[in-house]
């Protein structure tokens, strides 16, 4: 017979009435510490979610709901509401030897609002919002509402089992990320927001018309702060109320999969904020967060660190992102900040760090969280997807764990981002003397699962938009921002995009006002984000461009030392060896003529997109759709084709494989 603590809670719940004393303090055992996850009676992980917070039921014919907290040091706990007139005393519940408090609280329903009354060791009592909960007050109010989750019909059946068999390091990944509060916002002065269900509509429409795969949504757990994007949660388990019900969410998602759009979700495990209502000190002890802060505050962000070596804060987190891919749906979780969870001195000097056990900087408690995390989502949902902000050289972030590694499916490639920007702010004089910074790249290309990010973070804080980073006049800075998108999408790795970047926003994001969506109608700008929309399906469409992107059989080298006229070429190769593209990127404002590149094969080249096409801004130089090889050994081919080389320009070429070699000139 299971006697696990979760068969007894559900026991105890289904059995024990509300009380209107307080019930005697127990006596509790010391909190276990260990690395090990306990399942639940019914074999499966971390599903806490299922069994603490509030939850429906009936007694003894009394409708009502049954609630569990965890509160270790508490004196007594109490449930407030307005049958209560949120005075602590008038339903407590019952503690045990495992530290969580239970009770059912009759003629309370869907809808009601509710916090914990918790009384510390040291006498106070503090008001606490449900760690569990499945939905909250709409800031800056900050109750918890009783919710049931049932009741909504899916219809993505077909999309989720699809899922299930689909190997997506072979597939194209264009991910659009979107901030929901900032995207679009409505005309009437009385809405601050669109609402879940308006925004499936128009970002499935969006992401039909550009080409997108998935949707990342920054942060949608419910936070305090506008201004922190939903990166200090204070709702782990539930969908932020500034855009609707956790139904509305549903709809969100069901809505996407039913069309096609993958989403992601931002999730943030790595820390939490210090708003009294939430999970700081929540029983007037440490409860989530080390006593110690050289352990448990974060001195760059202001918040508390998770104890990842408590059983309890483990399975709170684990339970959590196991929530999100179970109830509703979504398409795998982006984790936020993971090098701030594996080294104990991260933004930390001398001093003010505490070493592991064996006097290192790991915190190997958190590399055992995202190890046992990752297990656990990818053994009970195949087909989803964990990916790792992870900004360090730490190795083996997207390698499995039972080879050593951490086991996220991807890894942001911050280093590609860092070094690509830096290379694009260059005035195109000096690129010359920073050749080398693009090519290096591949020297660790596929040491990871990467995606390659242009990602909110690169356009806040001063930072400027994409397009007010690139330098030259009006022209030179679409044509650089047009080859950057270019050079994103032809190297290895999957592919992310920052909402406003695609039509050339001139300012940088500011969460408070929607995207500068009245440039849309000028030129450059349509065609800019037509020429997004066109590269996002040349990606999808060529197998060539996705589907090795983690090996570098999926990956040439043509040329790459062209320093003098800051030139690439490369080809980029599908599990077909025999198809292939070949990538021409021209750094520099002058057009090169007879330029002159080895290829792989003799025959004709289709030019299958021209960054400097007329309809997207530029000035059409090119080499009118086609050219054709001639018998002259390049770069170790015996053949190879002259192209004309429009200046900032980007074109890829596709071979015509059942046309006759020839030594003719190329046209154009």
């Amino acid at each position: 017979m299971d006697d696990s603590i979760y068969t007894r809670l559900r026991r105890r719940q289904a059995s024990v009435p509300w009380r209107q004393t307080p019930p005697a303090r127990h006596s509790r055992r010391p909190l276990r510490e260990t690395t090990r996850t306990i399942p639940n009676s019914d074999g499966k992980q971390a599903a806490m979610y299922q069994h603490l917070g509030a939850h429906l039921d009936r007694v003894n014919g009394v409708d009502g709901a049954r609630f569990a907290v965890w509160a270790p040091s508490a004196r007594e706990v109490s449930v407030l509401c307005d049958q209560t007139h949120w005075q602590h005393g008038n339903f407590w519940l019952n503690g045990s030897d495992s530290g969580v408090w239970t009770g059912f609280v009759p003629s309370i329903g869907h809808g009601a609002a509710y916090k914990f009354g918790i009384r510390a060791p040291s006498g106070e009592v503090l008001e606490k919002s449900d760690p569990y909960a499945f939905f909250c007050e709409m800031r800056p109010k900050t109750a918890s509402i009783v919710y049931d989750l049932g009741n909504f019909e899916w219809h993505d059946a077909d999309w989720r089992k699809r899922r299930e068999t689909t190997n997506w390091f072979e597939q194209p990944i264009s991910t659009y990320e979107v901030h929901l509060g900032s995207w679009r916002k409505p005309t009437e002065p009385e809405r601050t927001y669109f609402s879940y269900r308006e925004l499936a509509h128009m970002l499935v429409e969006y992401c039909h018309e550009m080409g997108y795969t998935h949707l990342q949504l920054m942060p949608i757990t419910e936070h305090p702060f506008d201004g922190s994007w939903g990166y200090q949660t204070t709702g782990y388990f539930a969908p932020t109320s500034r855009f609707g019900t956790p139904h509305d969410f549903m709809y969100f998602v069901d809505y996407c999969h039913q069309h096609g759009v993958g989403v992601l979700v931002d999730w943030v495990p790595g820390h939490f904020p210090m708003d009294g209502h939430s999970l700081g000190r929540f029983d007037g002890t440490c409860c989530y967060e080390h006593e110690d802060p050289r352990l448990g505050e974060h001195p760059d962000w202001g918040t508390y660190i998770f104890n990842y070596g408590r059983f309890e804060v483990r399975d709170f987190l684990l339970s959590s992102a196991r929530f999100w891919l179970d109830v509703y749906h979504i398409d795998g979780i982006r984790v936020d900040a993971v090098a701030s969870m594996l080294y104990l001195d991260y933004s930390r000097q001398q001093g003010e760090w505490i070493p592991n056990v064996f006097g290192g900087r790991e915190n190997l408690e958190a590399i055992e969280f995202l190890k046992d995390m990752n297990t656990i989502l990818h053994g009970e949902f195949p087909g989803i997807l964990t990916i790792a902000e992870e900004s360090t050289a730490w190795g083996g972030v997207s390698r499995p764990v039972y080879t050593g590694g951490l086991g996220f499916s991807m890894k942001w490639d911050m280093g590609w981002m860092n070094d690509t920007l830096k290379y694009m702010h260059l005035e195109p004089v000096h690129r010359a003397h920073h050749h080398s910074e693009l090519s290096f790249r591949m020297v660790y290309a596929f040491t990871e699962n990467f995606v390659l990010p242009l990602s909110h973070d690169e356009v806040v804080h001063g930072k400027k938009s994409l397009l007010s980073q690139m330098p030259g006049d009006y022209w030179q800075k679409f044509a650089n921002l047009r080859m950057l998108f270019g050079y994103q999408f032809t190297m290895p790795g999957k592919k992310l995009l920052f909402m406003g970047g695609e039509f050339g926003q001139w300012l940088e994001w500011n969460h408070n006002t929607e995207l500068d969506w009245a440039l849309l109608g000028h030129e450059k700008h349509d065609g800019l984000r037509r020429f997004l929309g066109d590269l996002n399906r040349v990606y999808r469409d060529e197998g060539s461009l996705h589907e090795v992107d983690f090996e570098s059989s999926g990956f040439r080298w043509l040329q790459c030392d062209d320093w003098q006229q800051s030139v690439y070429v490369f080809s980029r190769h599908a599990k077909n060896p025999e198809d292939f593209t070949v990538v021409v990127l021209n750094f520099t404002p002058v057009p090169r003529y007879d330029y002159r590149v080895g290829v792989p094969v003799a025959c004709d080249y289709t030019e299958i997109l021209n960054s400097d096409a007329q309809i997207y801004g530029g000035g059409n130089v090119g080499n009118q759709g086609k050219v054709r090889t001639e018998k002259v050994r390049s770069h170790g081919h015996a053949q190879s084709v002259k192209l004309s080389l429009p200046p900032l320009g980007m074109l890829i070429l596709k071979p015509m494989a059942s046309s006759p070699s020839n030594t003719m000139s190329p046209r154009g």
